[in-house]
């Protein structure tokens, strides 16, 4: 497949770098938890979670709604459950990308019955064009309109997930 160069690293890495500023600035001086969603969001995940400048406790649940296909199956699985406490604590979801908002809508509800102080989303990219679920992005890194996008994590059928940019594939 043909790609075109959508984000470069450096975009990338700027951006990454104001998002965990923020949540630093916001979250000081409270027990925070980071939850990433797997296999997506690892390469940010990591990233941010470097370079964010307090105390904060990490963990990983999976949950997919793709398989191998470019759109969305519609329906979510958890494959992988998170195994630290969160009751009382604030969390904040990580995610490569919100598309369709299943996922992220899914999660979210999972996640405010188990007593979170407060609970939310830190994302990459939030993508406008195929919101099925109204899913509100409180730390977003990029919003792209449209197309299929992949590298750093993003994948299509479990490639171009090394790449250190974002392209979308034609």
């Amino acid at each position: 497949m043909e790609k075109e160069l959508c984000i470069s690293k450096e975009a990338i890495q700027k951006r990454v770098q104001a998002l965990a500023k923020k949540i630093s600035s916001d979250y000081e001086g409270e027990d925070l938890v980071l939850i990433g969603i797997l296999n997506g969001a690892v390469f940010f995940f990591a990233d941010l979670m470097r370079a964010i400048r307090i105390p904060t406790k990490m963990d990983f649940v999976r949950a997919a709604s793709y398989g191998s296909n470019m759109q969305s199956s519609g329906s979510v699985r958890l494959t992988k459950d998170i195994e630290l406490p969160i009751e009382g604590k604030p969390v904040i979801l990580v995610e490569d990308i919100v598309d369709s908002g299943l996922t992220l809508s899914y999660l979210k509800e999972k996640f405010e019955q188990r007593g979170v102080s407060s609970l939310k989303i830190c994302a990459l990219i939030d993508k406008l064009e195929r919101k099925e679920k109204d899913v509100f992005v409180d730390y977003c890194g990029f919003q792209i309109q449209d197309g299929f996008l992949v590298g750093y994590g993003l994948d299509c059928n479990e490639e171009y997930r090394y790449l250190p940019e974002i392209y979308r594939l034609k």
